[in-house]
């Protein structure tokens, strides 16, 4: 069908630097969190073919993100799991006590305090234990490498995969819910000698322990999402410790034989024991941990030395290097990102493909910024950018990140599993925010370290409110809340207006001070406490009061929705990329068909609710 009648008319032209967005429209997939086949994610797509970087920097302040050149927004109160924008300014943050513990192992890694053993290593000693080469996702790493530790790290990282699999059957044939978080693999320790020989059974000595039941118990229990649901798994969802162990032990013996080990359970424990006590050794092992940061350009290669090791890298046993380098294909980084997907998400090999990776972690739509003497754009320019992480010549991590006006915003990171024990994730967050706080300097506007999305109904996506203090997008007045703020009605509920709380909370801060600038000052006391109790109850406030705070909610969500988008839906300034031709709506009007503009206007309509006024004025909307 024609959209254009047999006319001509002017047009505004092509110009060389702008934003060329074709509309997807909205979509329903399944949600990528919770798992369930019964709800769904909601959202708005768009396919950018170019995209300035002041452009995308008011669309992630609007809720937007990009996968590659795909753009999306979730619709908030209809998504099961409400992503929201998390943000924070670099030059307040305070790292926690566990952050800096990760900062000091790296150092001791650095100075050959912390030696890692390398895979092959591992692998072979595991073949010759075992008759053959484990598929494990993960290692454990110890103080130091030692012919002793390599006798039984493998047979722990064997066990705990089968302890993995026994899990997975018990999901698998109904007995575990299918959408709870998996507590992480590696959860079988090493009984000291003095232990083992008062557990000891006859011949028969304790050699390594599992307390995954437990955590396993709290996963079930989390997944309970409501009251009358909790009631009616009452048999199935109230499991104990003790219930899982014996559960996964029946589950192990589908799994298969376990050479040289008797697995018995006691009080939720999953003991393993062995006649053998040659092949043992009495070791301690340092518990390994990771974190991998939330979901989501081609360029010259061009790359820009942003830090080396630090203190004194002379005198370090080990050399760690960080580059930042234009995004572009990499073949040693597309290795590293299918070992990081096998390895780490257990992804199937068929879908960790060059042209799947290209797509999602090299494609940009960014249009690159060069720097300039105006102190306005920092060194490295603006765009899209993978920083790689060294150590002594080996890539061990890649940090894909793009670098707007306003912030450094984290797309994705991937990491050797070989080095798992270092959290490799956390290092490179507070890596990023360093970044951030260096480059003020050069250009004043760059503040913020954006982490993607926040999903406080996912527990395992709320690692990044510990990177305070922290902010989150209001999804319908796009105002920035600090966390703290609404972190308590985000228990009560996953959707949440976060700019109400905000302003009922200085409403109530403004009342506060103005009464005790009018009570007596001897019954002050006696007046904060009250108000101390009214805050109370607003910010926790009773099941029936939030009911009817929802139903508000989603009415001014909708109702509000609608108004944002534009004034009385005026698209007529709309610029409009035809044929290869560019015009804005008010001039295209006049020469398409009316049955074109039937279609066309209510996709417009909603173009411009979605992505704002400024911007659906500002860029190209192409017609394909």
């Amino acid at each position: 069908m024609s959209l254009i009648n047999d006319a001509s008319s002017s047009h505004d032209g092509g110009s060389t630097g702008e934003s060329v967005i074709d509309d997807r429209g909205r979509y329903r997939s399944t949600c990528g969190y919770c798992k369930s086949p019964t709800r769904s994610s909601i959202a708005h797509g768009l396919s950018a073919e170019t995209l300035t970087v002041y452009d995308y920097q008011a669309l992630i302040d609007r809720g937007w993100r990009r996968s590659g050149s795909y753009l999306y927004k979730h619709e908030m109160d209809k998504t099961c799991c409400p992503p929201y924008t998390i943000r924070l300014k670099a030059s307040d943050y305070v790292p926690t006590k566990e952050q800096q513990r990760v900062s000091r192992r790296l150092e001791r890694f650095l100075d050959g305090k912390l030696d890692v053993q390398p895979r092959e290593q591992t692998e072979h000693s595991c073949a010759s234990s075992s008759g053959g080469v484990l598929d494990s996702g993960e290692k454990t790493f110890g103080t130091a490498s030692s012919a002793e530790k390599n006798k039984f790290e493998p047979i722990m990282d064997d066990l705990s995969n089968k302890i993995h699999q026994a899990v997975q059957i018990c999901i698998k044939s109904g007995e575990f819910p299918s959408n709870m978080q998996i507590p992480t693999k590696g959860s079988v320790k090493k009984v000291f000698c003095a232990r083992r020989k008062k557990l000891a059974e006859g011949s028969e000595q304790l050699f390594y322990t599992s307390n995954i039941a437990f955590p396993i118990a709290a996963a079930i229990k989390c997944t309970q999402t409501s009251e009358k649901e909790e009631m009616n798994n009452a048999g199935k969802n109230r499991l104990s410790p003790e219930t899982i162990s014996e559960m996964l032990l029946s589950a192990m013996s589908k799994v298969g034989a376990i050479p040289d080990f008797s697995i018995k359970v006691c009080k939720g424990h999953i003991n393993f024991f062995s006649a053998s006590e040659d092949s043992f050794s009495d070791r301690d092992v340092v518990p390994n941990g990771n974190i991998s940061r939330g979901a989501n350009s081609t360029g010259e290669g061009e790359s820009f030395n942003t830090k080396m090791d630090s203190q004194n890298p002379q005198t370090r046993k080990r050399k760690l290097e960080i580059h930042l380098k234009r995004s572009s294909f990499d073949p040693e980084e597309h290795e590293l990102y299918k070992r990081y997907q096998l390895k780490v998400h257990n992804d199937k090999p068929g879908r960790v493909t060059e042209s799947s990776y290209i797509r999602f972690l090299v494609d940009s739509p960014l249009i690159y910024v060069q720097p300039s003497g105006d102190e306005k754009v920092p060194p490295c320019g603006f765009g899209s950018f993978h920083q790689q992480y060294r150590v002594d010549g080996r890539l061990i991590a890649v940090g894909v990140v793009d670098i707007l006006p306003k912030c450094l915003s984290s797309v994705y990171l991937f990491w050797d599993p070989d080095y798992a024990f270092l959290s490799l994730g956390k290092y490179s967050a507070m890596q990023e925010i360093s970044w951030v706080k260096e480059n003020q300097t050069q250009c004043p506007s760059l503040q913020y370290y954006y982490l993607g999305y926040y999903i406080h109904s996912c527990n395992k996506m709320r690692y990044k409110a510990a990177y305070r203090p922290s902010e989150l997008l209001c999804p319908l007045r796009f105002q920035w809340v600090p966390y703290e703020v609404v972190r308590p009605m985000l228990d009560k509920k996953p959707y949440v207006i976060l700019s109400d709380i905000a302003s009922s909370q200085n409403q109530s801060s403004l009342l506060t001070r103005a009464s005790e600038t009018l009570v007596e000052p001897a019954a002050r006391e006696h007046e904060d406490m009250e108000q101390g109790e009214t805050n109370d109850n607003f910010m926790g406030g009773s099941d029936d009061d939030d009911d009817d705070d929802d139903e508000m909610c989603e009415l001014e969500s909708e109702e509000s929705h609608i108004e944002s988008g534009s004034k009385d839906n005026d698209i007529s300034n709309i610029p409009i990329r035809l044929y290869g031709s560019q015009y804005r709506y008010k001039d295209l009007r006049q020469i398409i068909t009316l049955e074109g503009r039937r279609q066309l206007e209510p996709m417009l309509k909603k173009y411009s609710k979605v992505v704002g006024d400024e911007l659906s004025e500002r860029m190209v909307y192409e017609i394909k």
